[in-house]
């Protein structure tokens, strides 16, 4: 197996490797200088690295040309994380934030004038919604815990109901 420049696979695994040795601790310090992000640094020379082998003819050039090389990637690298807009709207902190809640000013206005409403309609009427909606109950049950047949449980439910929107559509 054989690279674009023509040699071979191991001879450039090799000089990777040759490479990381002479320049990736010296590196790691100045990006650690650069932004005082230990873990930081570490993917910033992983990085360098991966582009240094990438780039076969770095690997082919003298020691003074690779290392100025090197750090001109690593402080690219650095330059981009800084301006990428993850890091513009990330900020770190010790502590988790709390947990943020809905506001539920809307669903208490709203269950106010439910209750409004219900308080303008019949008591009979309002029984049979409240177990139904609010209980969860089937006609069935309502009709037994209330002690009234299915069918009147389901005209009061639709004349309830009805009046209910009503008394709701005068509130606004």
């Amino acid at each position: 197996m054989s690279t674009e420049k023509g040699a071979p696979a191991g001879t450039r695994s090799e000089a990777l490797r040759a490479l990381a040795d002479a320049h990736a601790a010296a590196i790691w310090r100045y990006v650690v200088h650069l932004t005082g992000d230990r873990a930081g640094a570490d993917d910033v020379v992983q990085e360098t690295l991966l582009r240094a082998w990438r780039t076969p003819a770095i690997l082919e050039q003298g020691p003074e040309g690779t290392r100025s090389w090197l750090f001109t990637v690593a402080r690219h690298l650095v330059i981009d994380e800084h301006r990428s807009a993850r890091k513009r709207h990330e900020f770190p902190t010790d502590e988790l934030p709390e947990r943020a809640e809905r506001d539920r000013t809307d669903a208490l206005f709203e269950s106010i004038l439910v209750e409004e409403a219900l308080a303008g309609i019949g008591l009979e009427h309002r029984a049979v919604i409240v177990h139904a909606y609010y209980g969860g109950k089937s006609i069935a049950e309502v009709a037994r815990e209330l002690d009234i047949p299915e069918g009147t449980v389901k005209s009061r439910l639709h004349y309830g109901l009805r009046a209910l929107r009503l008394a709701l559509q005068e509130k606004g």
